[in-house]
């Protein structure tokens, strides 16, 4: 490009707050000139890489911003391991089609079969589709709620929350909760209840969810919540963890180890 002309792309460019174009508009000029591109083809081409490259950073923003402990990706969740997580459905999970819908996703299984793998694989694919998205474990969750309700501001954090696509409540079961905390519990369900998805991890079965929460009621309305709009995987097998440790015996290193009545 000429002096000139260059001179005012790059003025356009910060005008518009996106400095790529001016780059992207000279590397592409000659390639469009060599090729004889129309004036069409050339403008949609250096707006499509604008596009792409706003996307990937718009991406990446969204999954520091989701407090993920670790990166995992679907490509690398071992399906021998995780027995139980179909390949074909996983996949189909991945396209984020139950976020249109505001489904939820509920993940069943012992200890280390791929359950935060999988949870975060889905969460990061999310992310990737231009959705915001959260991670904690249960324990977290519950934390922020008892700071939000000590601080009188429970109903306008549950309006925040809403405003992410995705929230990914990580560990449910292992620790119980009093009845305050079940009830917040509860109503962060209830929040987002075909207003927005959930994916949730839990080494019990739902039948035993009451010991959790500390009331079965409470437990059976919220599980009904929950498993309306959902999908549900239980995963099975010997924990990766204990792989080679010559730990057999531990419960959750028997590869039939699951959760009873996972399906109700």
């Amino acid at each position: 490009m000429g002096t000139d002309i260059d001179s005012e792309v790059a003025y356009l460019s910060r005008a518009l707050k996106a400095p790529r174009i001016r780059a992207t508009a000279a590397r592409l000029a000659e390639q469009a000139r060599t090729e004889g591109w129309t004036h069409e083809h050339y403008l949609a081409a250096v707006l499509s890489a604008e596009v792409s490259s706003r996307e990937a950073s718009g991406s990446e923003t969204r999954i520091r911003a989701a407090g993920f402990p670790a990166r995992k990706t679907i490509e690398e969740f071992s399906f021998t391991t995780g027995l139980g997580a179909k390949r074909d459905q996983v996949h189909h999970l991945a396209t984020g089609s139950y976020l249109a819908e505001a489904g939820n996703i509920v993940l069943l299984g012992p200890p280390g079969t791929g359950k935060t793998h999988l949870a975060i694989a889905l969460g990061m694919k999310a992310a990737g589709q231009g959705h915001r998205v959260l991670f904690a474990t249960a324990t977290e969750w519950m934390q922020r709620l008892q700071a939000a309700h000590q601080l009188g501001r429970l109903p306008a954090e549950l309006v925040k929350l809403r405003r992410s696509g995705l929230i990914i409540i990580d560990e449910v079961g292992y620790i119980p909760f009093d009845q305050d905390t079940s009830n917040l519990f509860f109503q962060l369900v209830s929040s987002r209840y075909e207003h927005a998805s959930l994916i949730l991890t839990s080494n019990l079965a739902f039948s035993r969810w009451g010991e959790v929460f500390g009331d079965q009621v409470v437990a059976a309305a919220m599980i009904d919540r929950i498993v309306h709009h959902a999908e549900v995987l239980t995963l099975k097998g010997a924990s990766y963890r204990l792989r080679n440790k010559h730990l057999a015996t531990l419960p959750s290193a028997r590869a039939d180890n699951l959760p009873d009545d996972t399906t109700d």
